[in-house]
């Protein structure tokens, strides 16, 4: 008997608790951020971004286009939600992202949400310890 009235009180707590559901659009009060590469100089705009889980942001990152590069953030974007990858008004829906690659001026714009706290690099391979090199702060 005991255990039927446990598992009844158990049941009706259960029926009588509302679900918990998101409100709003998240994307809607996204933070745009953005980071400008000078090839020629060897620096980024900015080498700091502070970042909290469950925020929506929209990163618009541009290349002066004067030499060739990849930029890799490969933590960051394992351990993101990707809404989608923005080239000259045209859309990915990426499930993954390793780099992106210029090869000529241009600006990707990534829509993303972090999801795990931690410290990510963003850089370009082979010239990080030149000085085209940051890093995200997830709190």
């Amino acid at each position: 008997m005991k255990h039927f009235v446990a598992a009844a009180t158990l049941g009706m707590a259960l029926l009588t608790t509302a679900p918990t559901l998101a409100e709003g659009n998240l994307a809607s009060n996204g933070t745009d951020l953005t980071l400008e590469i000078n090839t020629v100089d060897l620096k980024f705009s900015q080498n700091v971004w502070e970042l909290e889980t469950g925020k929506y942001y929209r990163i618009a990152i541009t290349s002066d286009g004067n030499e060739e590069i990849a930029v890799v953030s490969p933590e960051l974007w394992r351990n993101s939600w990707i809404n989608q990858i923005v080239v000259n008004d045209l859309e990915v829906k990426s499930y993954g992202l390793y780099s992106i690659e210029f090869d000529d001026g241009g600006t990707f714009n990534i829509s993303f949400v972090p999801i795990r706290p931690g410290e990510y690099d963003i850089y370009v391979p082979g010239y990080e310890d030149r000085g085209l090199k940051g890093k995200f702060v997830v709190k």
